[in-house]
C-alpha cells in the first residue's frame, strides 16, 4: 500500500480553492478596515492645516508610550504588506485554477451572465494596486518627478499642493471608482466566504456592500474636489 503523503497543518487549506478563498476574505476584511481608517483621516483636513497635521504627525506614535516612535506604524503597514500579497497571491491562483479548469465557452458563457462589478473587479484590483504605489510615491514619499513640493512635516500643503494639479484629481477619480466596485463585489463575496451570507441575510449583506461601495469612495473623493474647486486652501 503506498503510504498518504500528510501535509503540515494549514498546507492542504491553503492549496485549495476554499482555502484561496477564505485568505482573500480575511486579507480583504483588514483592507476595508484599513480604507475605512484612512477615509476618517483625510476627512480632517477640513478642520484646517493644524489639526491635520497633528492628526499626521500623531499617527507615528500610536499605541505610545508602551509602542516607540513609529513602531505600531510599520506594524500596521508589515499586516497590509502581508495581506495585499495574500490577497493577490490568492485572486491571481484561483483565476488560473479557474481557466484550466473551465472550457473557453463556459467561461465565455459565464461572463456574459455576470454583473459588472464582477466583470471588473479583477481589472480594478489591478488599478487599485497600481494607484496605491502611485499614491504613496506622491503624498507618503514625496517623490519628485510626482510631487515637486513635497515638503516631509506638512502633510496639509503636500495634500492641497498634490490636488490643485488637475491629472491627480483624475487618477484619484479612477481609482475610488474601481475602489467602488471592488468594495461591493468584494464585500458580498467576503460574508459568502465566511459562511455570514444566506438566504436570510443576503439583502443585508449587499445593503453593508453598498453601502460601503457608495461612503468609503464618496468620503475620498470629497477631499481632492473639494480642493481643486477651492472650497479648501
Amino acid at each position: 500500500m503506498q503510504a498518504q503523503r500528510v501535509l503540515p497543518p494549514g498546507v492542504g487549506l491553503a492549496s485549495s480553492s476554499i482555502g484561496k478563498k477564505v485568505i482573500m476574505a480575511v486579507t480583504g476584511l483588514i483592507w476595508i478596515g484599513f480604507v475605512v481608517f484612512h477615509m476618517y483621516g483625510n476627512l480632517k483636513i477640513f478642520w484646517g492645516p493644524e489639526y491635520f497635521n497633528e492628526y499626521s504627525s500623531g499617527l507615528r506614535y500610536l499605541g505610545g508610550p508602551i509602542f516607540g516612535h513609529t513602531h505600531l506604524l510599520w506594524v500596521a503597514r508589515l499586516v497590509l504588506i502581508l495581506a495585499i500579497v495574500l490577497h493577490v497571491w490568492a485572486a491571481v491562483s484561483l483565476y488560473q485554477r479557474a481557466r484550466t479548469a473551465r472550457p473557453r465557452s463556459y467561461e465565455m458563457h459565464r461572463t456574459l451572465q455576470a454583473n459588472y462589478a464582477a466583470i471588473t473587479i479583477r481589472y480594478g484590483g489591478a488599478v487599485i494596486f497600481f494607484f496605491v504605489l502611485y499614491h504613496l510615491m506622491h503624498l507618503t514619499w514625496g517623490v519628485p518627478v510626482i510631487h515637486d513640493q513635497f515638503h516631509h512635516g506638512d502633510a496639509y500643503s503636500n495634500v492641497l499642493y498634490g490636488f490643485q494639479k488637475i491629472h491627480n484629481v483624475i487618477i484619484y477619480t479612477i481609482a475610488v471608482i474601481a475602489l467602488g466596485l471592488h468594495l461591493y463585489h468584494g464585500t458580498w463575496s467576503m460574508f459568502q466566504t465566511l459562511g455570514v451570507n444566506n438566504r436570510n441575510s443576503d439583502r443585508l449583506v449587499r445593503g453593508l456592500a453598498l453601502a460601503l461601495a457608495l461612503i468609503v469612495p464618496l468620503g475620498f473623493i470629497i477631499v481632492p474636489y473639494s480642493i481643486l474647486f477651492g472650497f479648501v486652501s
